[in-house]
């Protein structure tokens, strides 16, 4: 009897991880919040990638994108930002958020997301009973796939190149900590961790956990020097909302992947366009397969490596 040759492989786009059974489904971005008061969040440490962007008043707040897994929750979902489109329109698929400016929400539309929202009354958002407002919407993220349309059901390109041969560990420094400060309450740290095998996130110095105890963690943690302006619009206390540049901009970027890093640039040609890393030998930078957390560092901020 002849044994069948054993089914192939390919890898999941935002991850670069293989997979036999791959799931032709689109991805899913959730605006993601990260005050004192939404820790520890739900279903963040499934996400694929994770950008971390600096909003009103100094807090962070996240970016979550989901293809590879499904959380059965996400949460807090929280409200749009300017800077969202230019990490969203890449990957494409759907985005949630609670709301937010309509000048904001409709820029998600027409960088070709579908779009949901809570505050639109669209199927898949809950309050939960454990906080309070505004940091208990949730989001049951099967119900946003079972409501996607034709057009937003295929599957995202790859963001970022993997190997098996990642630039900062054949060309980087051994790295034991990177210390990010987005801003003055904004200050995550990544430690790296040789028995997880990844960087493991702190809250200035509290370990990060999400709501299941599980510590929060990334494979690759890649950090952008990126320029940040104050827009025209105000939040309800009356704070001017930050906008991150990304579209037509570049700088300095540091990869932090197996216990090393490396000095990188970044580029990005325009909102549609993915991020795109060099490495300081010219070439493009690649990544571990697994998940990545993309930190937006302003220029008043500060990188740290240790």
């Amino acid at each position: 009897m002849t044994t069948p040759p054993p089914p192939p492989t390919v890898p999941w786009p935002l991850t670069g991880v293989p997979t036999t059974d791959p799931v032709l489904r689109p991805a899913l971005s959730v605006k993601v919040e990260n005050s004192p008061d939404a820790r520890p969040q739900t279903g963040l440490g499934q996400a694929d990638v994770v950008w971390e962007q600096v909003v009103e008043g100094g807090i962070s707040r996240f970016v979550a994108v989901y293809q590879s897994q499904v959380p059965a929750e996400i949460g807090p979902v929280r409200s749009t930002r300017p800077m969202d489109p230019a990490i969203t329109a890449p990957v494409g698929g759907l985005f949630a958020t609670s709301g937010g400016q309509a000048q904001y929400v409709d820029a998600e539309a027409e960088a070709g997301l579908q779009v949901f929202t809570f505050d639109a009354g669209d199927a898949g958002f809950y309050r939960v009973d454990t906080r309070d407002a505004p940091h208990n919407v949730h989001l049951a993220p099967q119900a946003l796939y079972d409501a996607a349309d034709e057009a937003h059901r295929g599957a995202p390109a790859a963001q970022f190149g993997y190997s098996g041969t990642p630039t900062a560990t054949v060309q980087g420094t051994p790295t034991a900590a990177v210390d990010l400060e987005l801003s003055r309450v904004a200050t995550p740290t990544w430690t790296w961790s040789a028995p997880d095998g990844a960087w493991l996130r702190a809250e200035g110095t509290e370990p990060s956990v999400g709501a299941d105890g599980v510590a929060l963690r990334a494979t690759n943690v890649v950090t952008l020097r990126v320029r940040v302006v104050a827009t025209d619009a105000t939040d309800p206390a009356g704070n001017p909302v930050p906008e991150t540049l990304l579209d037509a901009e570049g700088g300095e970027a540091l990869i932090a992947t197996g216990g090393s890093t490396v000095v990188a640039t970044w580029s990005k040609a325009g909102t549609g366009d993915p991020v795109v890393l060099t490495g300081p030998d010219g070439a493009p930078v690649t990544l571990a397969p697994g998940t990545t957390w993309v930190e937006l560092v302003p220029g008043t901020g500060s990188v740290t490596t240790r």
